[in-house]
């Protein structure tokens, strides 16, 4: 499905003179959360190196500070951005539900991607071990939602799959 919809997008690119932009971001590659030869792969790929959450708090911070709201009969660049931010991060390979509500969650198969992305940026940045990174976390997620068990857990999903998935990159 990637693989087919990216061979479309290039041969119309070439046909018409244009590039096809990736979506990928660093996130996605350093947990491998992609299809070969298909979702990252473009011929720009412009959030290769930005991570999950950054691409996320830029785009709310250009609908914030960078657009209006529009009239009452269309919806403005504004609300359409906070939407796409309030959308929950999936490939959308399922359907949706009868009521509309999307099916597969990313987050829910491999993890919250604001721990992720924490891990990648220690691990990358200082090359910290698993156990350095691990206190870490404990000590900046301290006051938030997750537990030192479920720390633990996503870690351990992020160096399994940084390294397992590593082909992809």
């Amino acid at each position: 499905q990637a693989r087919e919809r990216t061979q479309i997008l290039m041969d119309i690119a070439n046909q018409t003179g244009g590039i096809v932009i990736g979506t990928g971001d660093l996130s996605e590659l350093a947990l491998g959360w992609a299809t070969y030869n298909g979702d990252h792969m473009s011929m720009y790929g412009v959030n290769a190196d930005i991570p999950k959450t950054l691409v996320r708090s830029l785009v709310k911070w250009t609908a914030e500070n960078r657009f209006d709201g529009a009239g009452a009969e269309e919806r403005s660049v504004k609300e359409i951005l906070l939407d796409i931010v309030d959308t929950p991060i999936s490939p959308e390979l399922l359907p949706a539900s009868e009521n509309d509500e999307i099916q597969q969650v990313t987050e829910d198969l491999v993890g919250p991607y604001e721990l992720h992305d924490f891990f990648l940026y220690n691990i990358m940045n200082y090359g910290f071990s698993p156990e350095k990174i691990y206190f870490l976390a404990r000590n900046a997620f301290e006051e938030s939602e997750y537990t030192d068990e479920t720390i633990k857990k996503w870690l351990k999903t992020f160096v399994r799959r940084f390294f397992n998935q590593q082909f992809k990159r």
